[in-house]
C-alpha cells in the first residue's frame, strides 16, 4: 500500500495523504533519522565540523518534514483519529530526541568538536551552530548518570502526552460551549454582521435562531456590543471556565503536573527552577532580569491603569448605574468610552477592512519594504478550502517561498493565530531550499449578505502573524536549526511587532483601507481618530500582558511542588496587577495554551520585551520614513534573514548602530512621566 509521506516531496501533498498514513510514515521516518546519527557515530574518520556538527544539523530532514505536516494539520484540522495518533506518536519523538542528546558516542564527537573550536576557522554561523549543538546535549542531560538520563527520558515522554492533552481539552471545551437564544431582543447591540453571523452558525449546528461560541469571531462582538448584561455575564464565565469543571475535560490536574515535571527536569539538569533552565538561551539571561523588566514595566503601567480603570467605572455609573464594574462590563464599557472619546466606533471601520482588502495591503508593504510579490495560484495542494497559496518572488522575480494563509475559524481548528512552516529554509549541496511557511488566523467569515469584514483589532493581528512570516520566508542561512524563526524567544516577536506599526500609518492604509461597498479611501479624519485611540487604555492593557508574565514566572521561576490549588496559585500572581473583582468560577491557567502547550513557558514576558526592540526599531523607520528602503535592507539583511545564526542583540545592533533605548516604547505608549 503506497504512502506518499514515505516518498520524497517538495510541497506538502495533501491531498494524497490519509489519515492513516502519519504513524507509519513518522515511524519509518524516525528510522531513517536512527541511520543518519548511527552514520555520524560511526564515521571512520576523526570528529570534524563537516562530518559532526554539520552533519547531524541536516540529519532527520525528512522526518522534520512529514511532522511539520502531522502538527499542523492537528492544531488547524484536527479530529479525534489526528488526536490518538498525537498520543502516540509523541512519546516516541520524545524518545528520539533523547536518543540523539543521550546518546554518549555521539555527544563525544561533538565535545571534541567543541572543545577544538579555538583551533577551527569558522564563520559567525557555524561558530553558533557548533555552541547550539553542544549546549543542546550539555543542557539535556549528555552529563547525566545512566539512572538520570533514564528519569529525564520518562519525565520527556509523560511532558509530550500532557501537553497534547492540555491543548486536545481546550479545544473541545471551546468546542463544547454554545449559548444558544432564540428571541432577537438577546442581541440588542449587536452589529448586523454578527447577529448573521450568529445566525449562520445556529443553521450550521441545524437550530433556529442565534448561536454564539467561545471562539474569537462569535465571542469578541458579543462581549464588546450586547447590551444584555447577564447574558455577557454568562458567556464570560464559560469562557474564563475552560479546562476548569471538575470533569474529563478539566485541566488542573494537567497544569500541575506539567509545572512539577518541567521543575523536576530543570533539577535534574543542575538548574534551580524550569526558567533558570530556559532563560540561560535568552536575551534576558536569567529570572531575575526577567522579573525587573516586569517590575519596571509595572511600575510605569499601573498608575495610569488604575487612572484609566476609575475613568472607566466612572463612565459605566455615570451611563448605566453600574455600581461595580465586573469583567463581562470591561470590552462593552471600553468600547462605548472610545467611541465617546475618539468617535470611532469598530463597527464603522470595519467596512474599510475587507479581508481581500486588507491582504492585498500587507502584501503591498511588503513589496515597497522588501520587493516581494505574493501571486496567488491554484497548483499548491491544500488542507481545507478555505486555504489561500501563494508564491513569493523577489524584485528580480526570483522564487522566495511558499505561503499558505488560513483565516477562518472551524470545529477542527484552535483558537488564536500563529504562523508555523512545513519547509524550513537551508543551503544543502550547493542549493538553497526556500521555505513554506504558513499563517493560521480566525477571523470573522463572510456571511451570506457580508464579505469577511475585520475589526481592526484583527487587521493588526494579521500584520503581526505577517510579520512572523516575513521572518520565515526571507531567511537565508545556511544551516535549517539556525533559519529564520529558529531564533531567542525574547526575540521572535520582533518582527512581527514591528510590521503592526504600519497599521497606524496613513501612508500604509491608503494602500488598502477601503470602504467594500463603494471604494472610497479611508477618511483621514478616521485616521486621525485611530491614531489618537492606540493608546487608549494602554496602561490596562500593559498590566494585562504583565499579569500574563506575571504568572507564567509564578508556575516556571518557582519550585511549584507545594502547590495545591491552581486558582489559589493564580490569584496570587494576579494580586499586583488585579483591577477587576475576582470570579470564582474561572481559572486562565487551565486554558492558558502559551505556557502550558505551546512555547512560551518562562517566555510569555517576550511579547513585551520585544516591544522595546519594535518601538525603537520602528523609531528608525518613521524618522527616515516608514517606506525607506534604506533602512528596510538593512532590517532585513541584519535581522529577517539571519535567523539564529548570532547574538541577537549582535543582530540588532548591526540593524539600529545602538541597544534599543526603553524610552521609546513608553513614549509610544503614552507612559512616560510628563
Amino acid at each position: 500500500m503506497s504512502n506518499i509521506l514515505m516518498e520524497a516531496f517538495n510541497e506538502a501533498p495533501f491531498s494524497q495523504i490519509k489519515t492513516e498514513d502519519y504513524q507509519p510514515a513518522i515511524e519509518a521516518a524516525i528510522e531513517k533519522a536512527r541511520e543518519e546519527i548511527d552514520a555520524i557515530v560511526n564515521h571512520p574518520d576523526a570528529p570534524t565540523f563537516e562530518n559532526t556538527i554539520e552533519a547531524l544539523d541536516y540529519a532527520g530532514y525528512q522526518l522534520e518534514r512529514v511532522t511539520s505536516i502531522f502538527f499542523n494539520i492537528n492544531s488547524a484540522e484536527t479530529n479525534e483519529e489526528i488526536q490518538k495518533i498525537a498520543q502516540e506518536i509523541s512519546p516516541k519523538l520524545s524518545e528520539f530526541s533523547n536518543d540523539i542528546t543521550l546518546n554518549e558516542a555521539l555527544f563525544k564527537r561533538v565535545k571534541a568538536v567543541y572543545d577544538d573550536r579555538k583551533n577551527l576557522e569558522l564563520t559567525p554561523e557555524q561558530g553558533t551552530l557548533l555552541d547550539k549543538k553542544y549546549k543542546g546535549f550539555s543542557r539535556n542531560g549528555a552529563n547525566l548518570p545512566e539512572d538520570k538520563k533514564s528519569r529525564l527520558r520518562e519525565i520527556d515522554a509523560e511532558l509530550s502526552k500532557l501537553k497534547l492533552s492540555f491543548g486536545e481539552n481546550v479545544l473541545a471545551e471551546t468546542n463544547k460551549y454554545e449559548l444558544h437564544l432564540s428571541d432577537e431582543k438577546d442581541l440588542a447591540g449587536l452589529p448586523e454582521y454578527a447577529k448573521e453571523g450568529a445566525a449562520q452558525t445556529a443553521k450550521e449546528k441545524d437550530k433556529t435562531g442565534y448561536v454564539i461560541t467561545l471562539e474569537y469571531p462569535s465571542y469578541i462582538p458579543f462581549m464588546k456590543y450586547a447590551e444584555n448584561r447577564e447574558l455577557r455575564k454568562e458567556l464570560s464565565i464559560a469562557f474564563g471556565a475552560k479546562g476548569f469543571h471538575g470533569d474529563a475535560l478539566d485541566n488542573q490536574e494537567n497544569v500541575l503536573k506539567i509545572a512539577k515535571l518541567r521543575q523536576e527536569r530543570a533539577v535534574l539538569l543542575g538548574y534551580k527552577t524550569h526558567a533558570h533552565f530556559v532563560l540561560e538561551e535568552r536575551m534576558a539571561k536569567s529570572p531575575q532580569q526577567v522579573e525587573n523588566f516586569l517590575d519596571e514595566m509595572l511600575k510605569k503601567a499601573k498608575p495610569a491603569a488604575e487612572r484609566e480603570f476609575s475613568q472607566l467605572e466612572n463612565f459605566a455609573k455615570e451611563l448605566d448605574g453600574i455600581d461595580r464594574l465586573e469583567k463581562w462590563d470591561s470590552a462593552y464599557y471600553s468600547e462605548k468610552l472610545k467611541q465617546k472619546l475618539f468617535d470611532l466606533d469598530d463597527e464603522k471601520l470595519k467596512p474599510y477592512f475587507e479581508l481581500k482588502n486588507v491582504i492585498n495591503g500587507v502584501f503591498s508593504v511588503a513589496e515597497k519594504l522588501y520587493g516581494l510579490h505574493f501571486k496567488e495560484v491554484d497548483s499548491i495542494e491544500k488542507y481545507h478550502k478555505d486555504v489561500k497559496t501563494y508564491r513569493v518572488y523577489d524584485e528580480n522575480d526570483a522564487f522566495i517561498a511558499v505561503f499558505y494563509a488560513d483565516f477562518h475559524p472551524r470545529a477542527g481548528k484552535r483558537g488564536g493565530a500563529w504562523m508555523t512552516s512545513y519547509k524550513s529554509q537551508m543551503v544543502k549541496d550547493g542549493k538553497n531550499e526556500r521555505p513554506h511557511i504558513s499563517i493560521v488566523c480566525n477571523f470573522t467569515k463572510p456571511t451570506a449578505k457580508t464579505p469577511s469584514l475585520l475589526t481592526f483589532n484583527e487587521v493588526t493581528t494579521l500584520f503581526h502573524e505577517f510579520g512572523h512570516a516575513l521572518h520565515g520566508m526571507l531567511a537565508d542561512t545556511v544551516y535549517p536549526s539556525l533559519s529564520s524563526p529558529n531564533v531567542y524567544w525574547d526575540f521572535v516577536e520582533l518582527p512581527s511587532q514591528i510590521l503592526e506599526n504600519w497599521c497606524y500609518e496613513p501612508e500604509a492604509l491608503a494602500l488598502f483601507a477601503t470602504h467594500y461597498e463603494t471604494g472610497e479611501k479611508i477618511a483621514m479624519q478616521l485616521i486621525e481618530r485611530i491614531k489618537k485611540a492606540a493608546n487608549f487604555q494602554e496602561g490596562i492593557q500593559t498590566l494585562r500582558q504583565l499579569s500574563f508574565g506575571q504568572l507564567d514566572m509564578a508556575w516556571h521561576g518557582i519550585d511549584p511542588g507545594n502547590v495545591q490549588s491552581v486558582q489559589a496559585h493564580e490569584d496570587a500572581a494576579f494580586a499586583d496587577t488585579k483591577l477587576y473583582p475576582d470570579v470564582a468560577e474561572n481559572c486562565m491557567s487551565t486554558s492558558f495554551s502559551h505556557i502550558f502547550q505551546g512555547g512560551y513557558s518562562s517566555g510569555y514576558y517576550s511579547y513585551k520585551w520585544a516591544e522595546v526592540l519594535d518601538a525603537d526599531a520602528f523609531a528608525y523607520f518613521k524618522e527616515n520614513g516608514i517606506f525607506n528602503k534604506e533602512i528596510a535592507d538593512k532590517f532585513k539583511k541584519h535581522v529577517l534573514s539571519q535567523g539564529g545564526t548570532e547574538d541577537p542583540m549582535v543582530l540588532y545592533k548591526r540593524f539600529r548602530g545602538s541597544e534599543p533605548n526603553p524610552e521609546a516604547l513608553l513614549e509610544r505608549a503614552g507612559l512616560l512621566d510628563k
